[in-house]
């Protein structure tokens, strides 16, 4: 029998689909997420790539629409220390390496984009954090090409929205990062991903603020512990209080009563993004890799 970490090192961390109260979580280390999206920018795919942390795991319970747009996307990794340790707590233990934060995800993925000459688009922020961000990649990535828009612009005008597009689409990015905030960037993918021509969708949250440089990343020893929650409620307290005080204890609540009730983890090896959307090439049922996999998640005491 081998320990977690030799398993780990010997497939390289797997990507999993984890059914968590019924809401899959892919979980992906930052590398693979990378290479997800490299997949889609070159081979023409449409990608969408939302994240679980605890805040969007509690909206998946409030709003059916975002529930279902989480279940839509391909990838919906996870973003929270929060939610690793609620898979751990129903039974399967996971690495850190699979937290795909945007502070990890971001530079890694502006780095390779840098490196392939793809190009992206940024929507969100007010305009001067619009322009700085652009900026800052500019100067920081010589070799991408950025351009973006401003998120102050009302979504529920049929004109206004639709120059938004339009604008996007003239560019025709590689790559679109929509940081609105949850669920304003859910909801307005939602209503135009169909008429975007961009092969790869983000929701960055707070992402184009921080590469603007108006709003600090969390310290890696502070986040590593799944204290990020806290250390962005200390500055914003009032716009986050709600978010945190009400939404952590709520979460908990879930969780426990998963526990209580014995909701079990449905674990599934993720399929390969370039066959997403088509069957299996390989004759092996889907029923039996998961079979497998269980097997050897077993073995390793990975499950309880």
């Amino acid at each position: 029998m081998i320990g977690q970490t030799e398993f780990y090192q010997r497939t390289d961390s797997p990507s999993l689909s984890v059914y968590l109260l019924g809401r899959r979580i892919t979980f992906m280390t930052v590398s693979a997420i990378v290479d997800a999206i490299h997949t889609a920018c070159t081979e023409g795919l449409k990608l969408t790539v939302a994240n679980y942390n605890v805040h969007s795991f509690n909206l998946s319970m409030q709003l059916p629409w975002f529930y279902n747009f989480l279940q839509s996307a391909e990838i919906a990794h996870c973003d929270s220390v929060g939610i690793l340790k609620a898979i751990g707590y129903m039974g399967l233990k996971l690495p850190l390496a699979y937290r795909a934060s945007y502070s990890l995800l971001m530079p890694k993925l502006l780095d390779h984009c840098n490196q392939q000459g793809f190009s992206i688009f940024l929507l969100g922020g007010k305009p001067e954090c619009s322009q700085a961000a652009i900026a800052q990649v500019e100067q920081q990535y010589p070799n991408l090409k950025v351009s973006g828009h401003h998120g102050y612009f009302n979504i529920n005008d049929p004109h206004e929205n639709g120059q938004v597009v339009k604008q996007i689409n003239q560019v025709k990015p590689k790559i679109l990062v929509v940081g609105m905030g949850m669920p304003a960037q859910e909801n307005w993918i939602r209503m135009n991903r169909d008429q975007l021509e961009v092969n790869v969708i983000m929701m960055g949250g707070a992402v184009i603020d921080r590469l603007a440089g108006m709003v600090p990343t969390c310290p890696p020893l502070l986040s590593n512990l799944g204290l990020e929650w806290l250390y962005r409620l200390c500055r914003e307290p009032k716009r986050l209080a709600t978010r945190y005080l009400l939404g952590n204890p709520a979460f908990l609540f879930h969780i426990a009563f998963a526990k209580a009730y014995s909701f079990s983890l449905k674990v599934q090896p993720m399929e390969p993004i370039r066959h997403a959307r088509k069957p299996s090439s390989n004759g092996e049922s889907e029923s039996a890799k998961a079979e497998l996999l269980d097997n050897r998640l077993v073995e390793t005491d990975l499950v309880s």
